[in-house]
């Protein structure tokens, strides 16, 4: 149950960060407020006796004050599309053991080719060469109960000992060879992802970690594995104990931002700026900075690094309330058919206050769309962020590393809520001023 305490209950609780690491993290702003926060007691009075969710009662809730840690994992299911609202209980565990099943088949694919995925070991250097002959053990296979300073330890000193082990046979799978080249980086890439948390002192954790990542690399061999995905995928393991539910999760996630893509959001950004703040943008232009590539990380990780962990988390479900579309597991249907998951009952759309109130601004104002794709609230978010800096990249920016430092400095500063809140002003600004221009 919450507690009445005034501005708020603190969240900082749920995410323990090591006593060595306080210093180092942003303060979280996220505070549980009765009234505002999506409570347990509000979560489970919006679903009926058999299970069907009225996603249109916690929208509100979500949007004014985010999820309690609490139910966050099960809510963030229906806000990525894992689930239909209107499905019931019976339906949803149906779903959700085939989903299972079939990430144990993939973990076994990769298992099968290479024993390290699901030993609780995370690999920190190649074990194969670019032609597919395999390296002999160069004690980089990190256990999961050994401390850090024994895996740095033992990856750095080993990286001079690697040797191709004529032995063995070649890989001839290109596909393959192009997967196994990818799991020392994403062991890297999980050693360094939220280790202030006391969650990863856990090393279970972090085997998980790496391989739901080295699961999704083989899967989606289009996208395989790039850095930042492992910033992405970290909240899902904190907030779902089951591995192939976090897979889930992490998997609609990506294809979330796939539909999007960071080369479009920067090109929506650029325009965005240009009618918002056209002095800005010719500044930025001025300065070689007009194809906005400093904004790459914002997009790649959704300010992860702007913000602490728990205000990341508030953040993102914002964003997902907020851009709520009821249509979002149905869109999904088609390729969970090719796993072999069957879709569970569809909701009729009966009112647009199923829609997050971003999804029913562009609705209202025919800008549901365009030739790229819906534009993401993210790109305001962004937007929101640079408007907030004009002044000073105006003064100060002599260069794009000037931007790049001024943008640094929002690191830890910004909050979650209120950047929320300019976001839709600009859009609805934005959306008021292109009305405007159409004939």
């Amino acid at each position: 149950m919450l507690r009445r305490a005034g501005k708020g209950e603190v969240a900082d609780g749920f995410y323990q960060i090591r006593s060595d690491c306080t210093h180092k993290v942003p303060e979280t702003k996220f505070k549980i407020k009765v009234g505002k926060t999506l409570s347990v007691r509000k979560w489970h009075a919006a679903f009926t006796r058999e299970g069907r969710l009225d996603i249109a009662s916690v929208l509100n809730r979500i949007q004014k004050g985010g999820v309690h840690p609490t139910i966050r994992g099960e809510v963030w299911e229906f806000l990525l599309g894992c689930f239909d609202p209107g499905s019931t209980f019976d339906e949803r565990e149906q779903i959700r053991e085939k989903r299972r099943i079939q990430y144990a088949i993939w973990k076994q694919e990769c298992k099968d080719m290479d024993s390290h995925v699901g030993s609780g070991k995370i690999i920190t250097a190649p074990i194969i060469t670019e032609d597919g002959k395999p390296i002999k053990d160069p004690l980089v296979l990190l256990e999961a109960t050994s401390d850090q300073h024994t895996m740095q330890g033992s990856s750095s000193s080993s990286r001079n000992e690697n040797e191709v082990d004529k032995s063995e046979n070649c890989v001839v799978d290109k596909q393959i060879i192009e997967w196994k080249l990818l799991l020392h980086q994403i062991g890297l890439d999980v050693l360094r992802t939220d280790r202030s948390m006391v969650f990863y002192e856990n090393k279970e954790n972090l085997s998980k970690l790496w391989d739901i990542l080295a699961v999704y690399a083989w899967i989606d061999k289009e996208i395989g594995y790039c850095q930042g995905m492992s910033d992405l995928c970290s909240p899902m393991i904190v907030l779902l104990n089951d591995e192939a539910d976090a897979f889930w999760c992490f998997e609609r996630l990506m294809r979330r931002l796939q539909s999007v893509g960071v080369e479009n959001q920067l090109q929506h950004l650029a325009s965005i700026i240009q009618v918002l703040d056209p002095k800005l943008h010719d500044h930025l232009e001025t300065l070689g900075g007009g194809d906005y590539l400093f904004a790459f990380r914002m997009f790649m990780v959704l300010f992860r690094r702007e913000l602490s962990f728990g205000d990341s988390l508030y953040l993102w479900e914002m964003m997902w309330a907020l851009e709520y579309d009821p249509d979002i597991f149905s869109t999904y249907e088609h390729i969970d058919a090719a796993t072999g998951v069957t879709p569970g009952h569809r909701q009729k759309v009966k009112s647009i206050r199923q829609f997050g109130k971003y999804e029913r601004d562009n609705m209202k104002n025919g800008a549901t769309s365009d030739n790229d794709g819906p534009v993401p609230i993210s790109v305001f978010l962004v937007a929101s962020v640079l408007k907030e800096n004009s002044a000073k990249l105006l003064q100060e920016a002599r260069g794009i590393d000037d931007v790049i430092r001024i943008l640094n400095d929002v690191n830890g500063n910004l909050d979650a809520k209120k950047a929320c809140a300019v976001a839709l002003k600009l859009h609805r600004k934005y959306l008021k001023k292109i009305q405007g221009k159409k004939p």
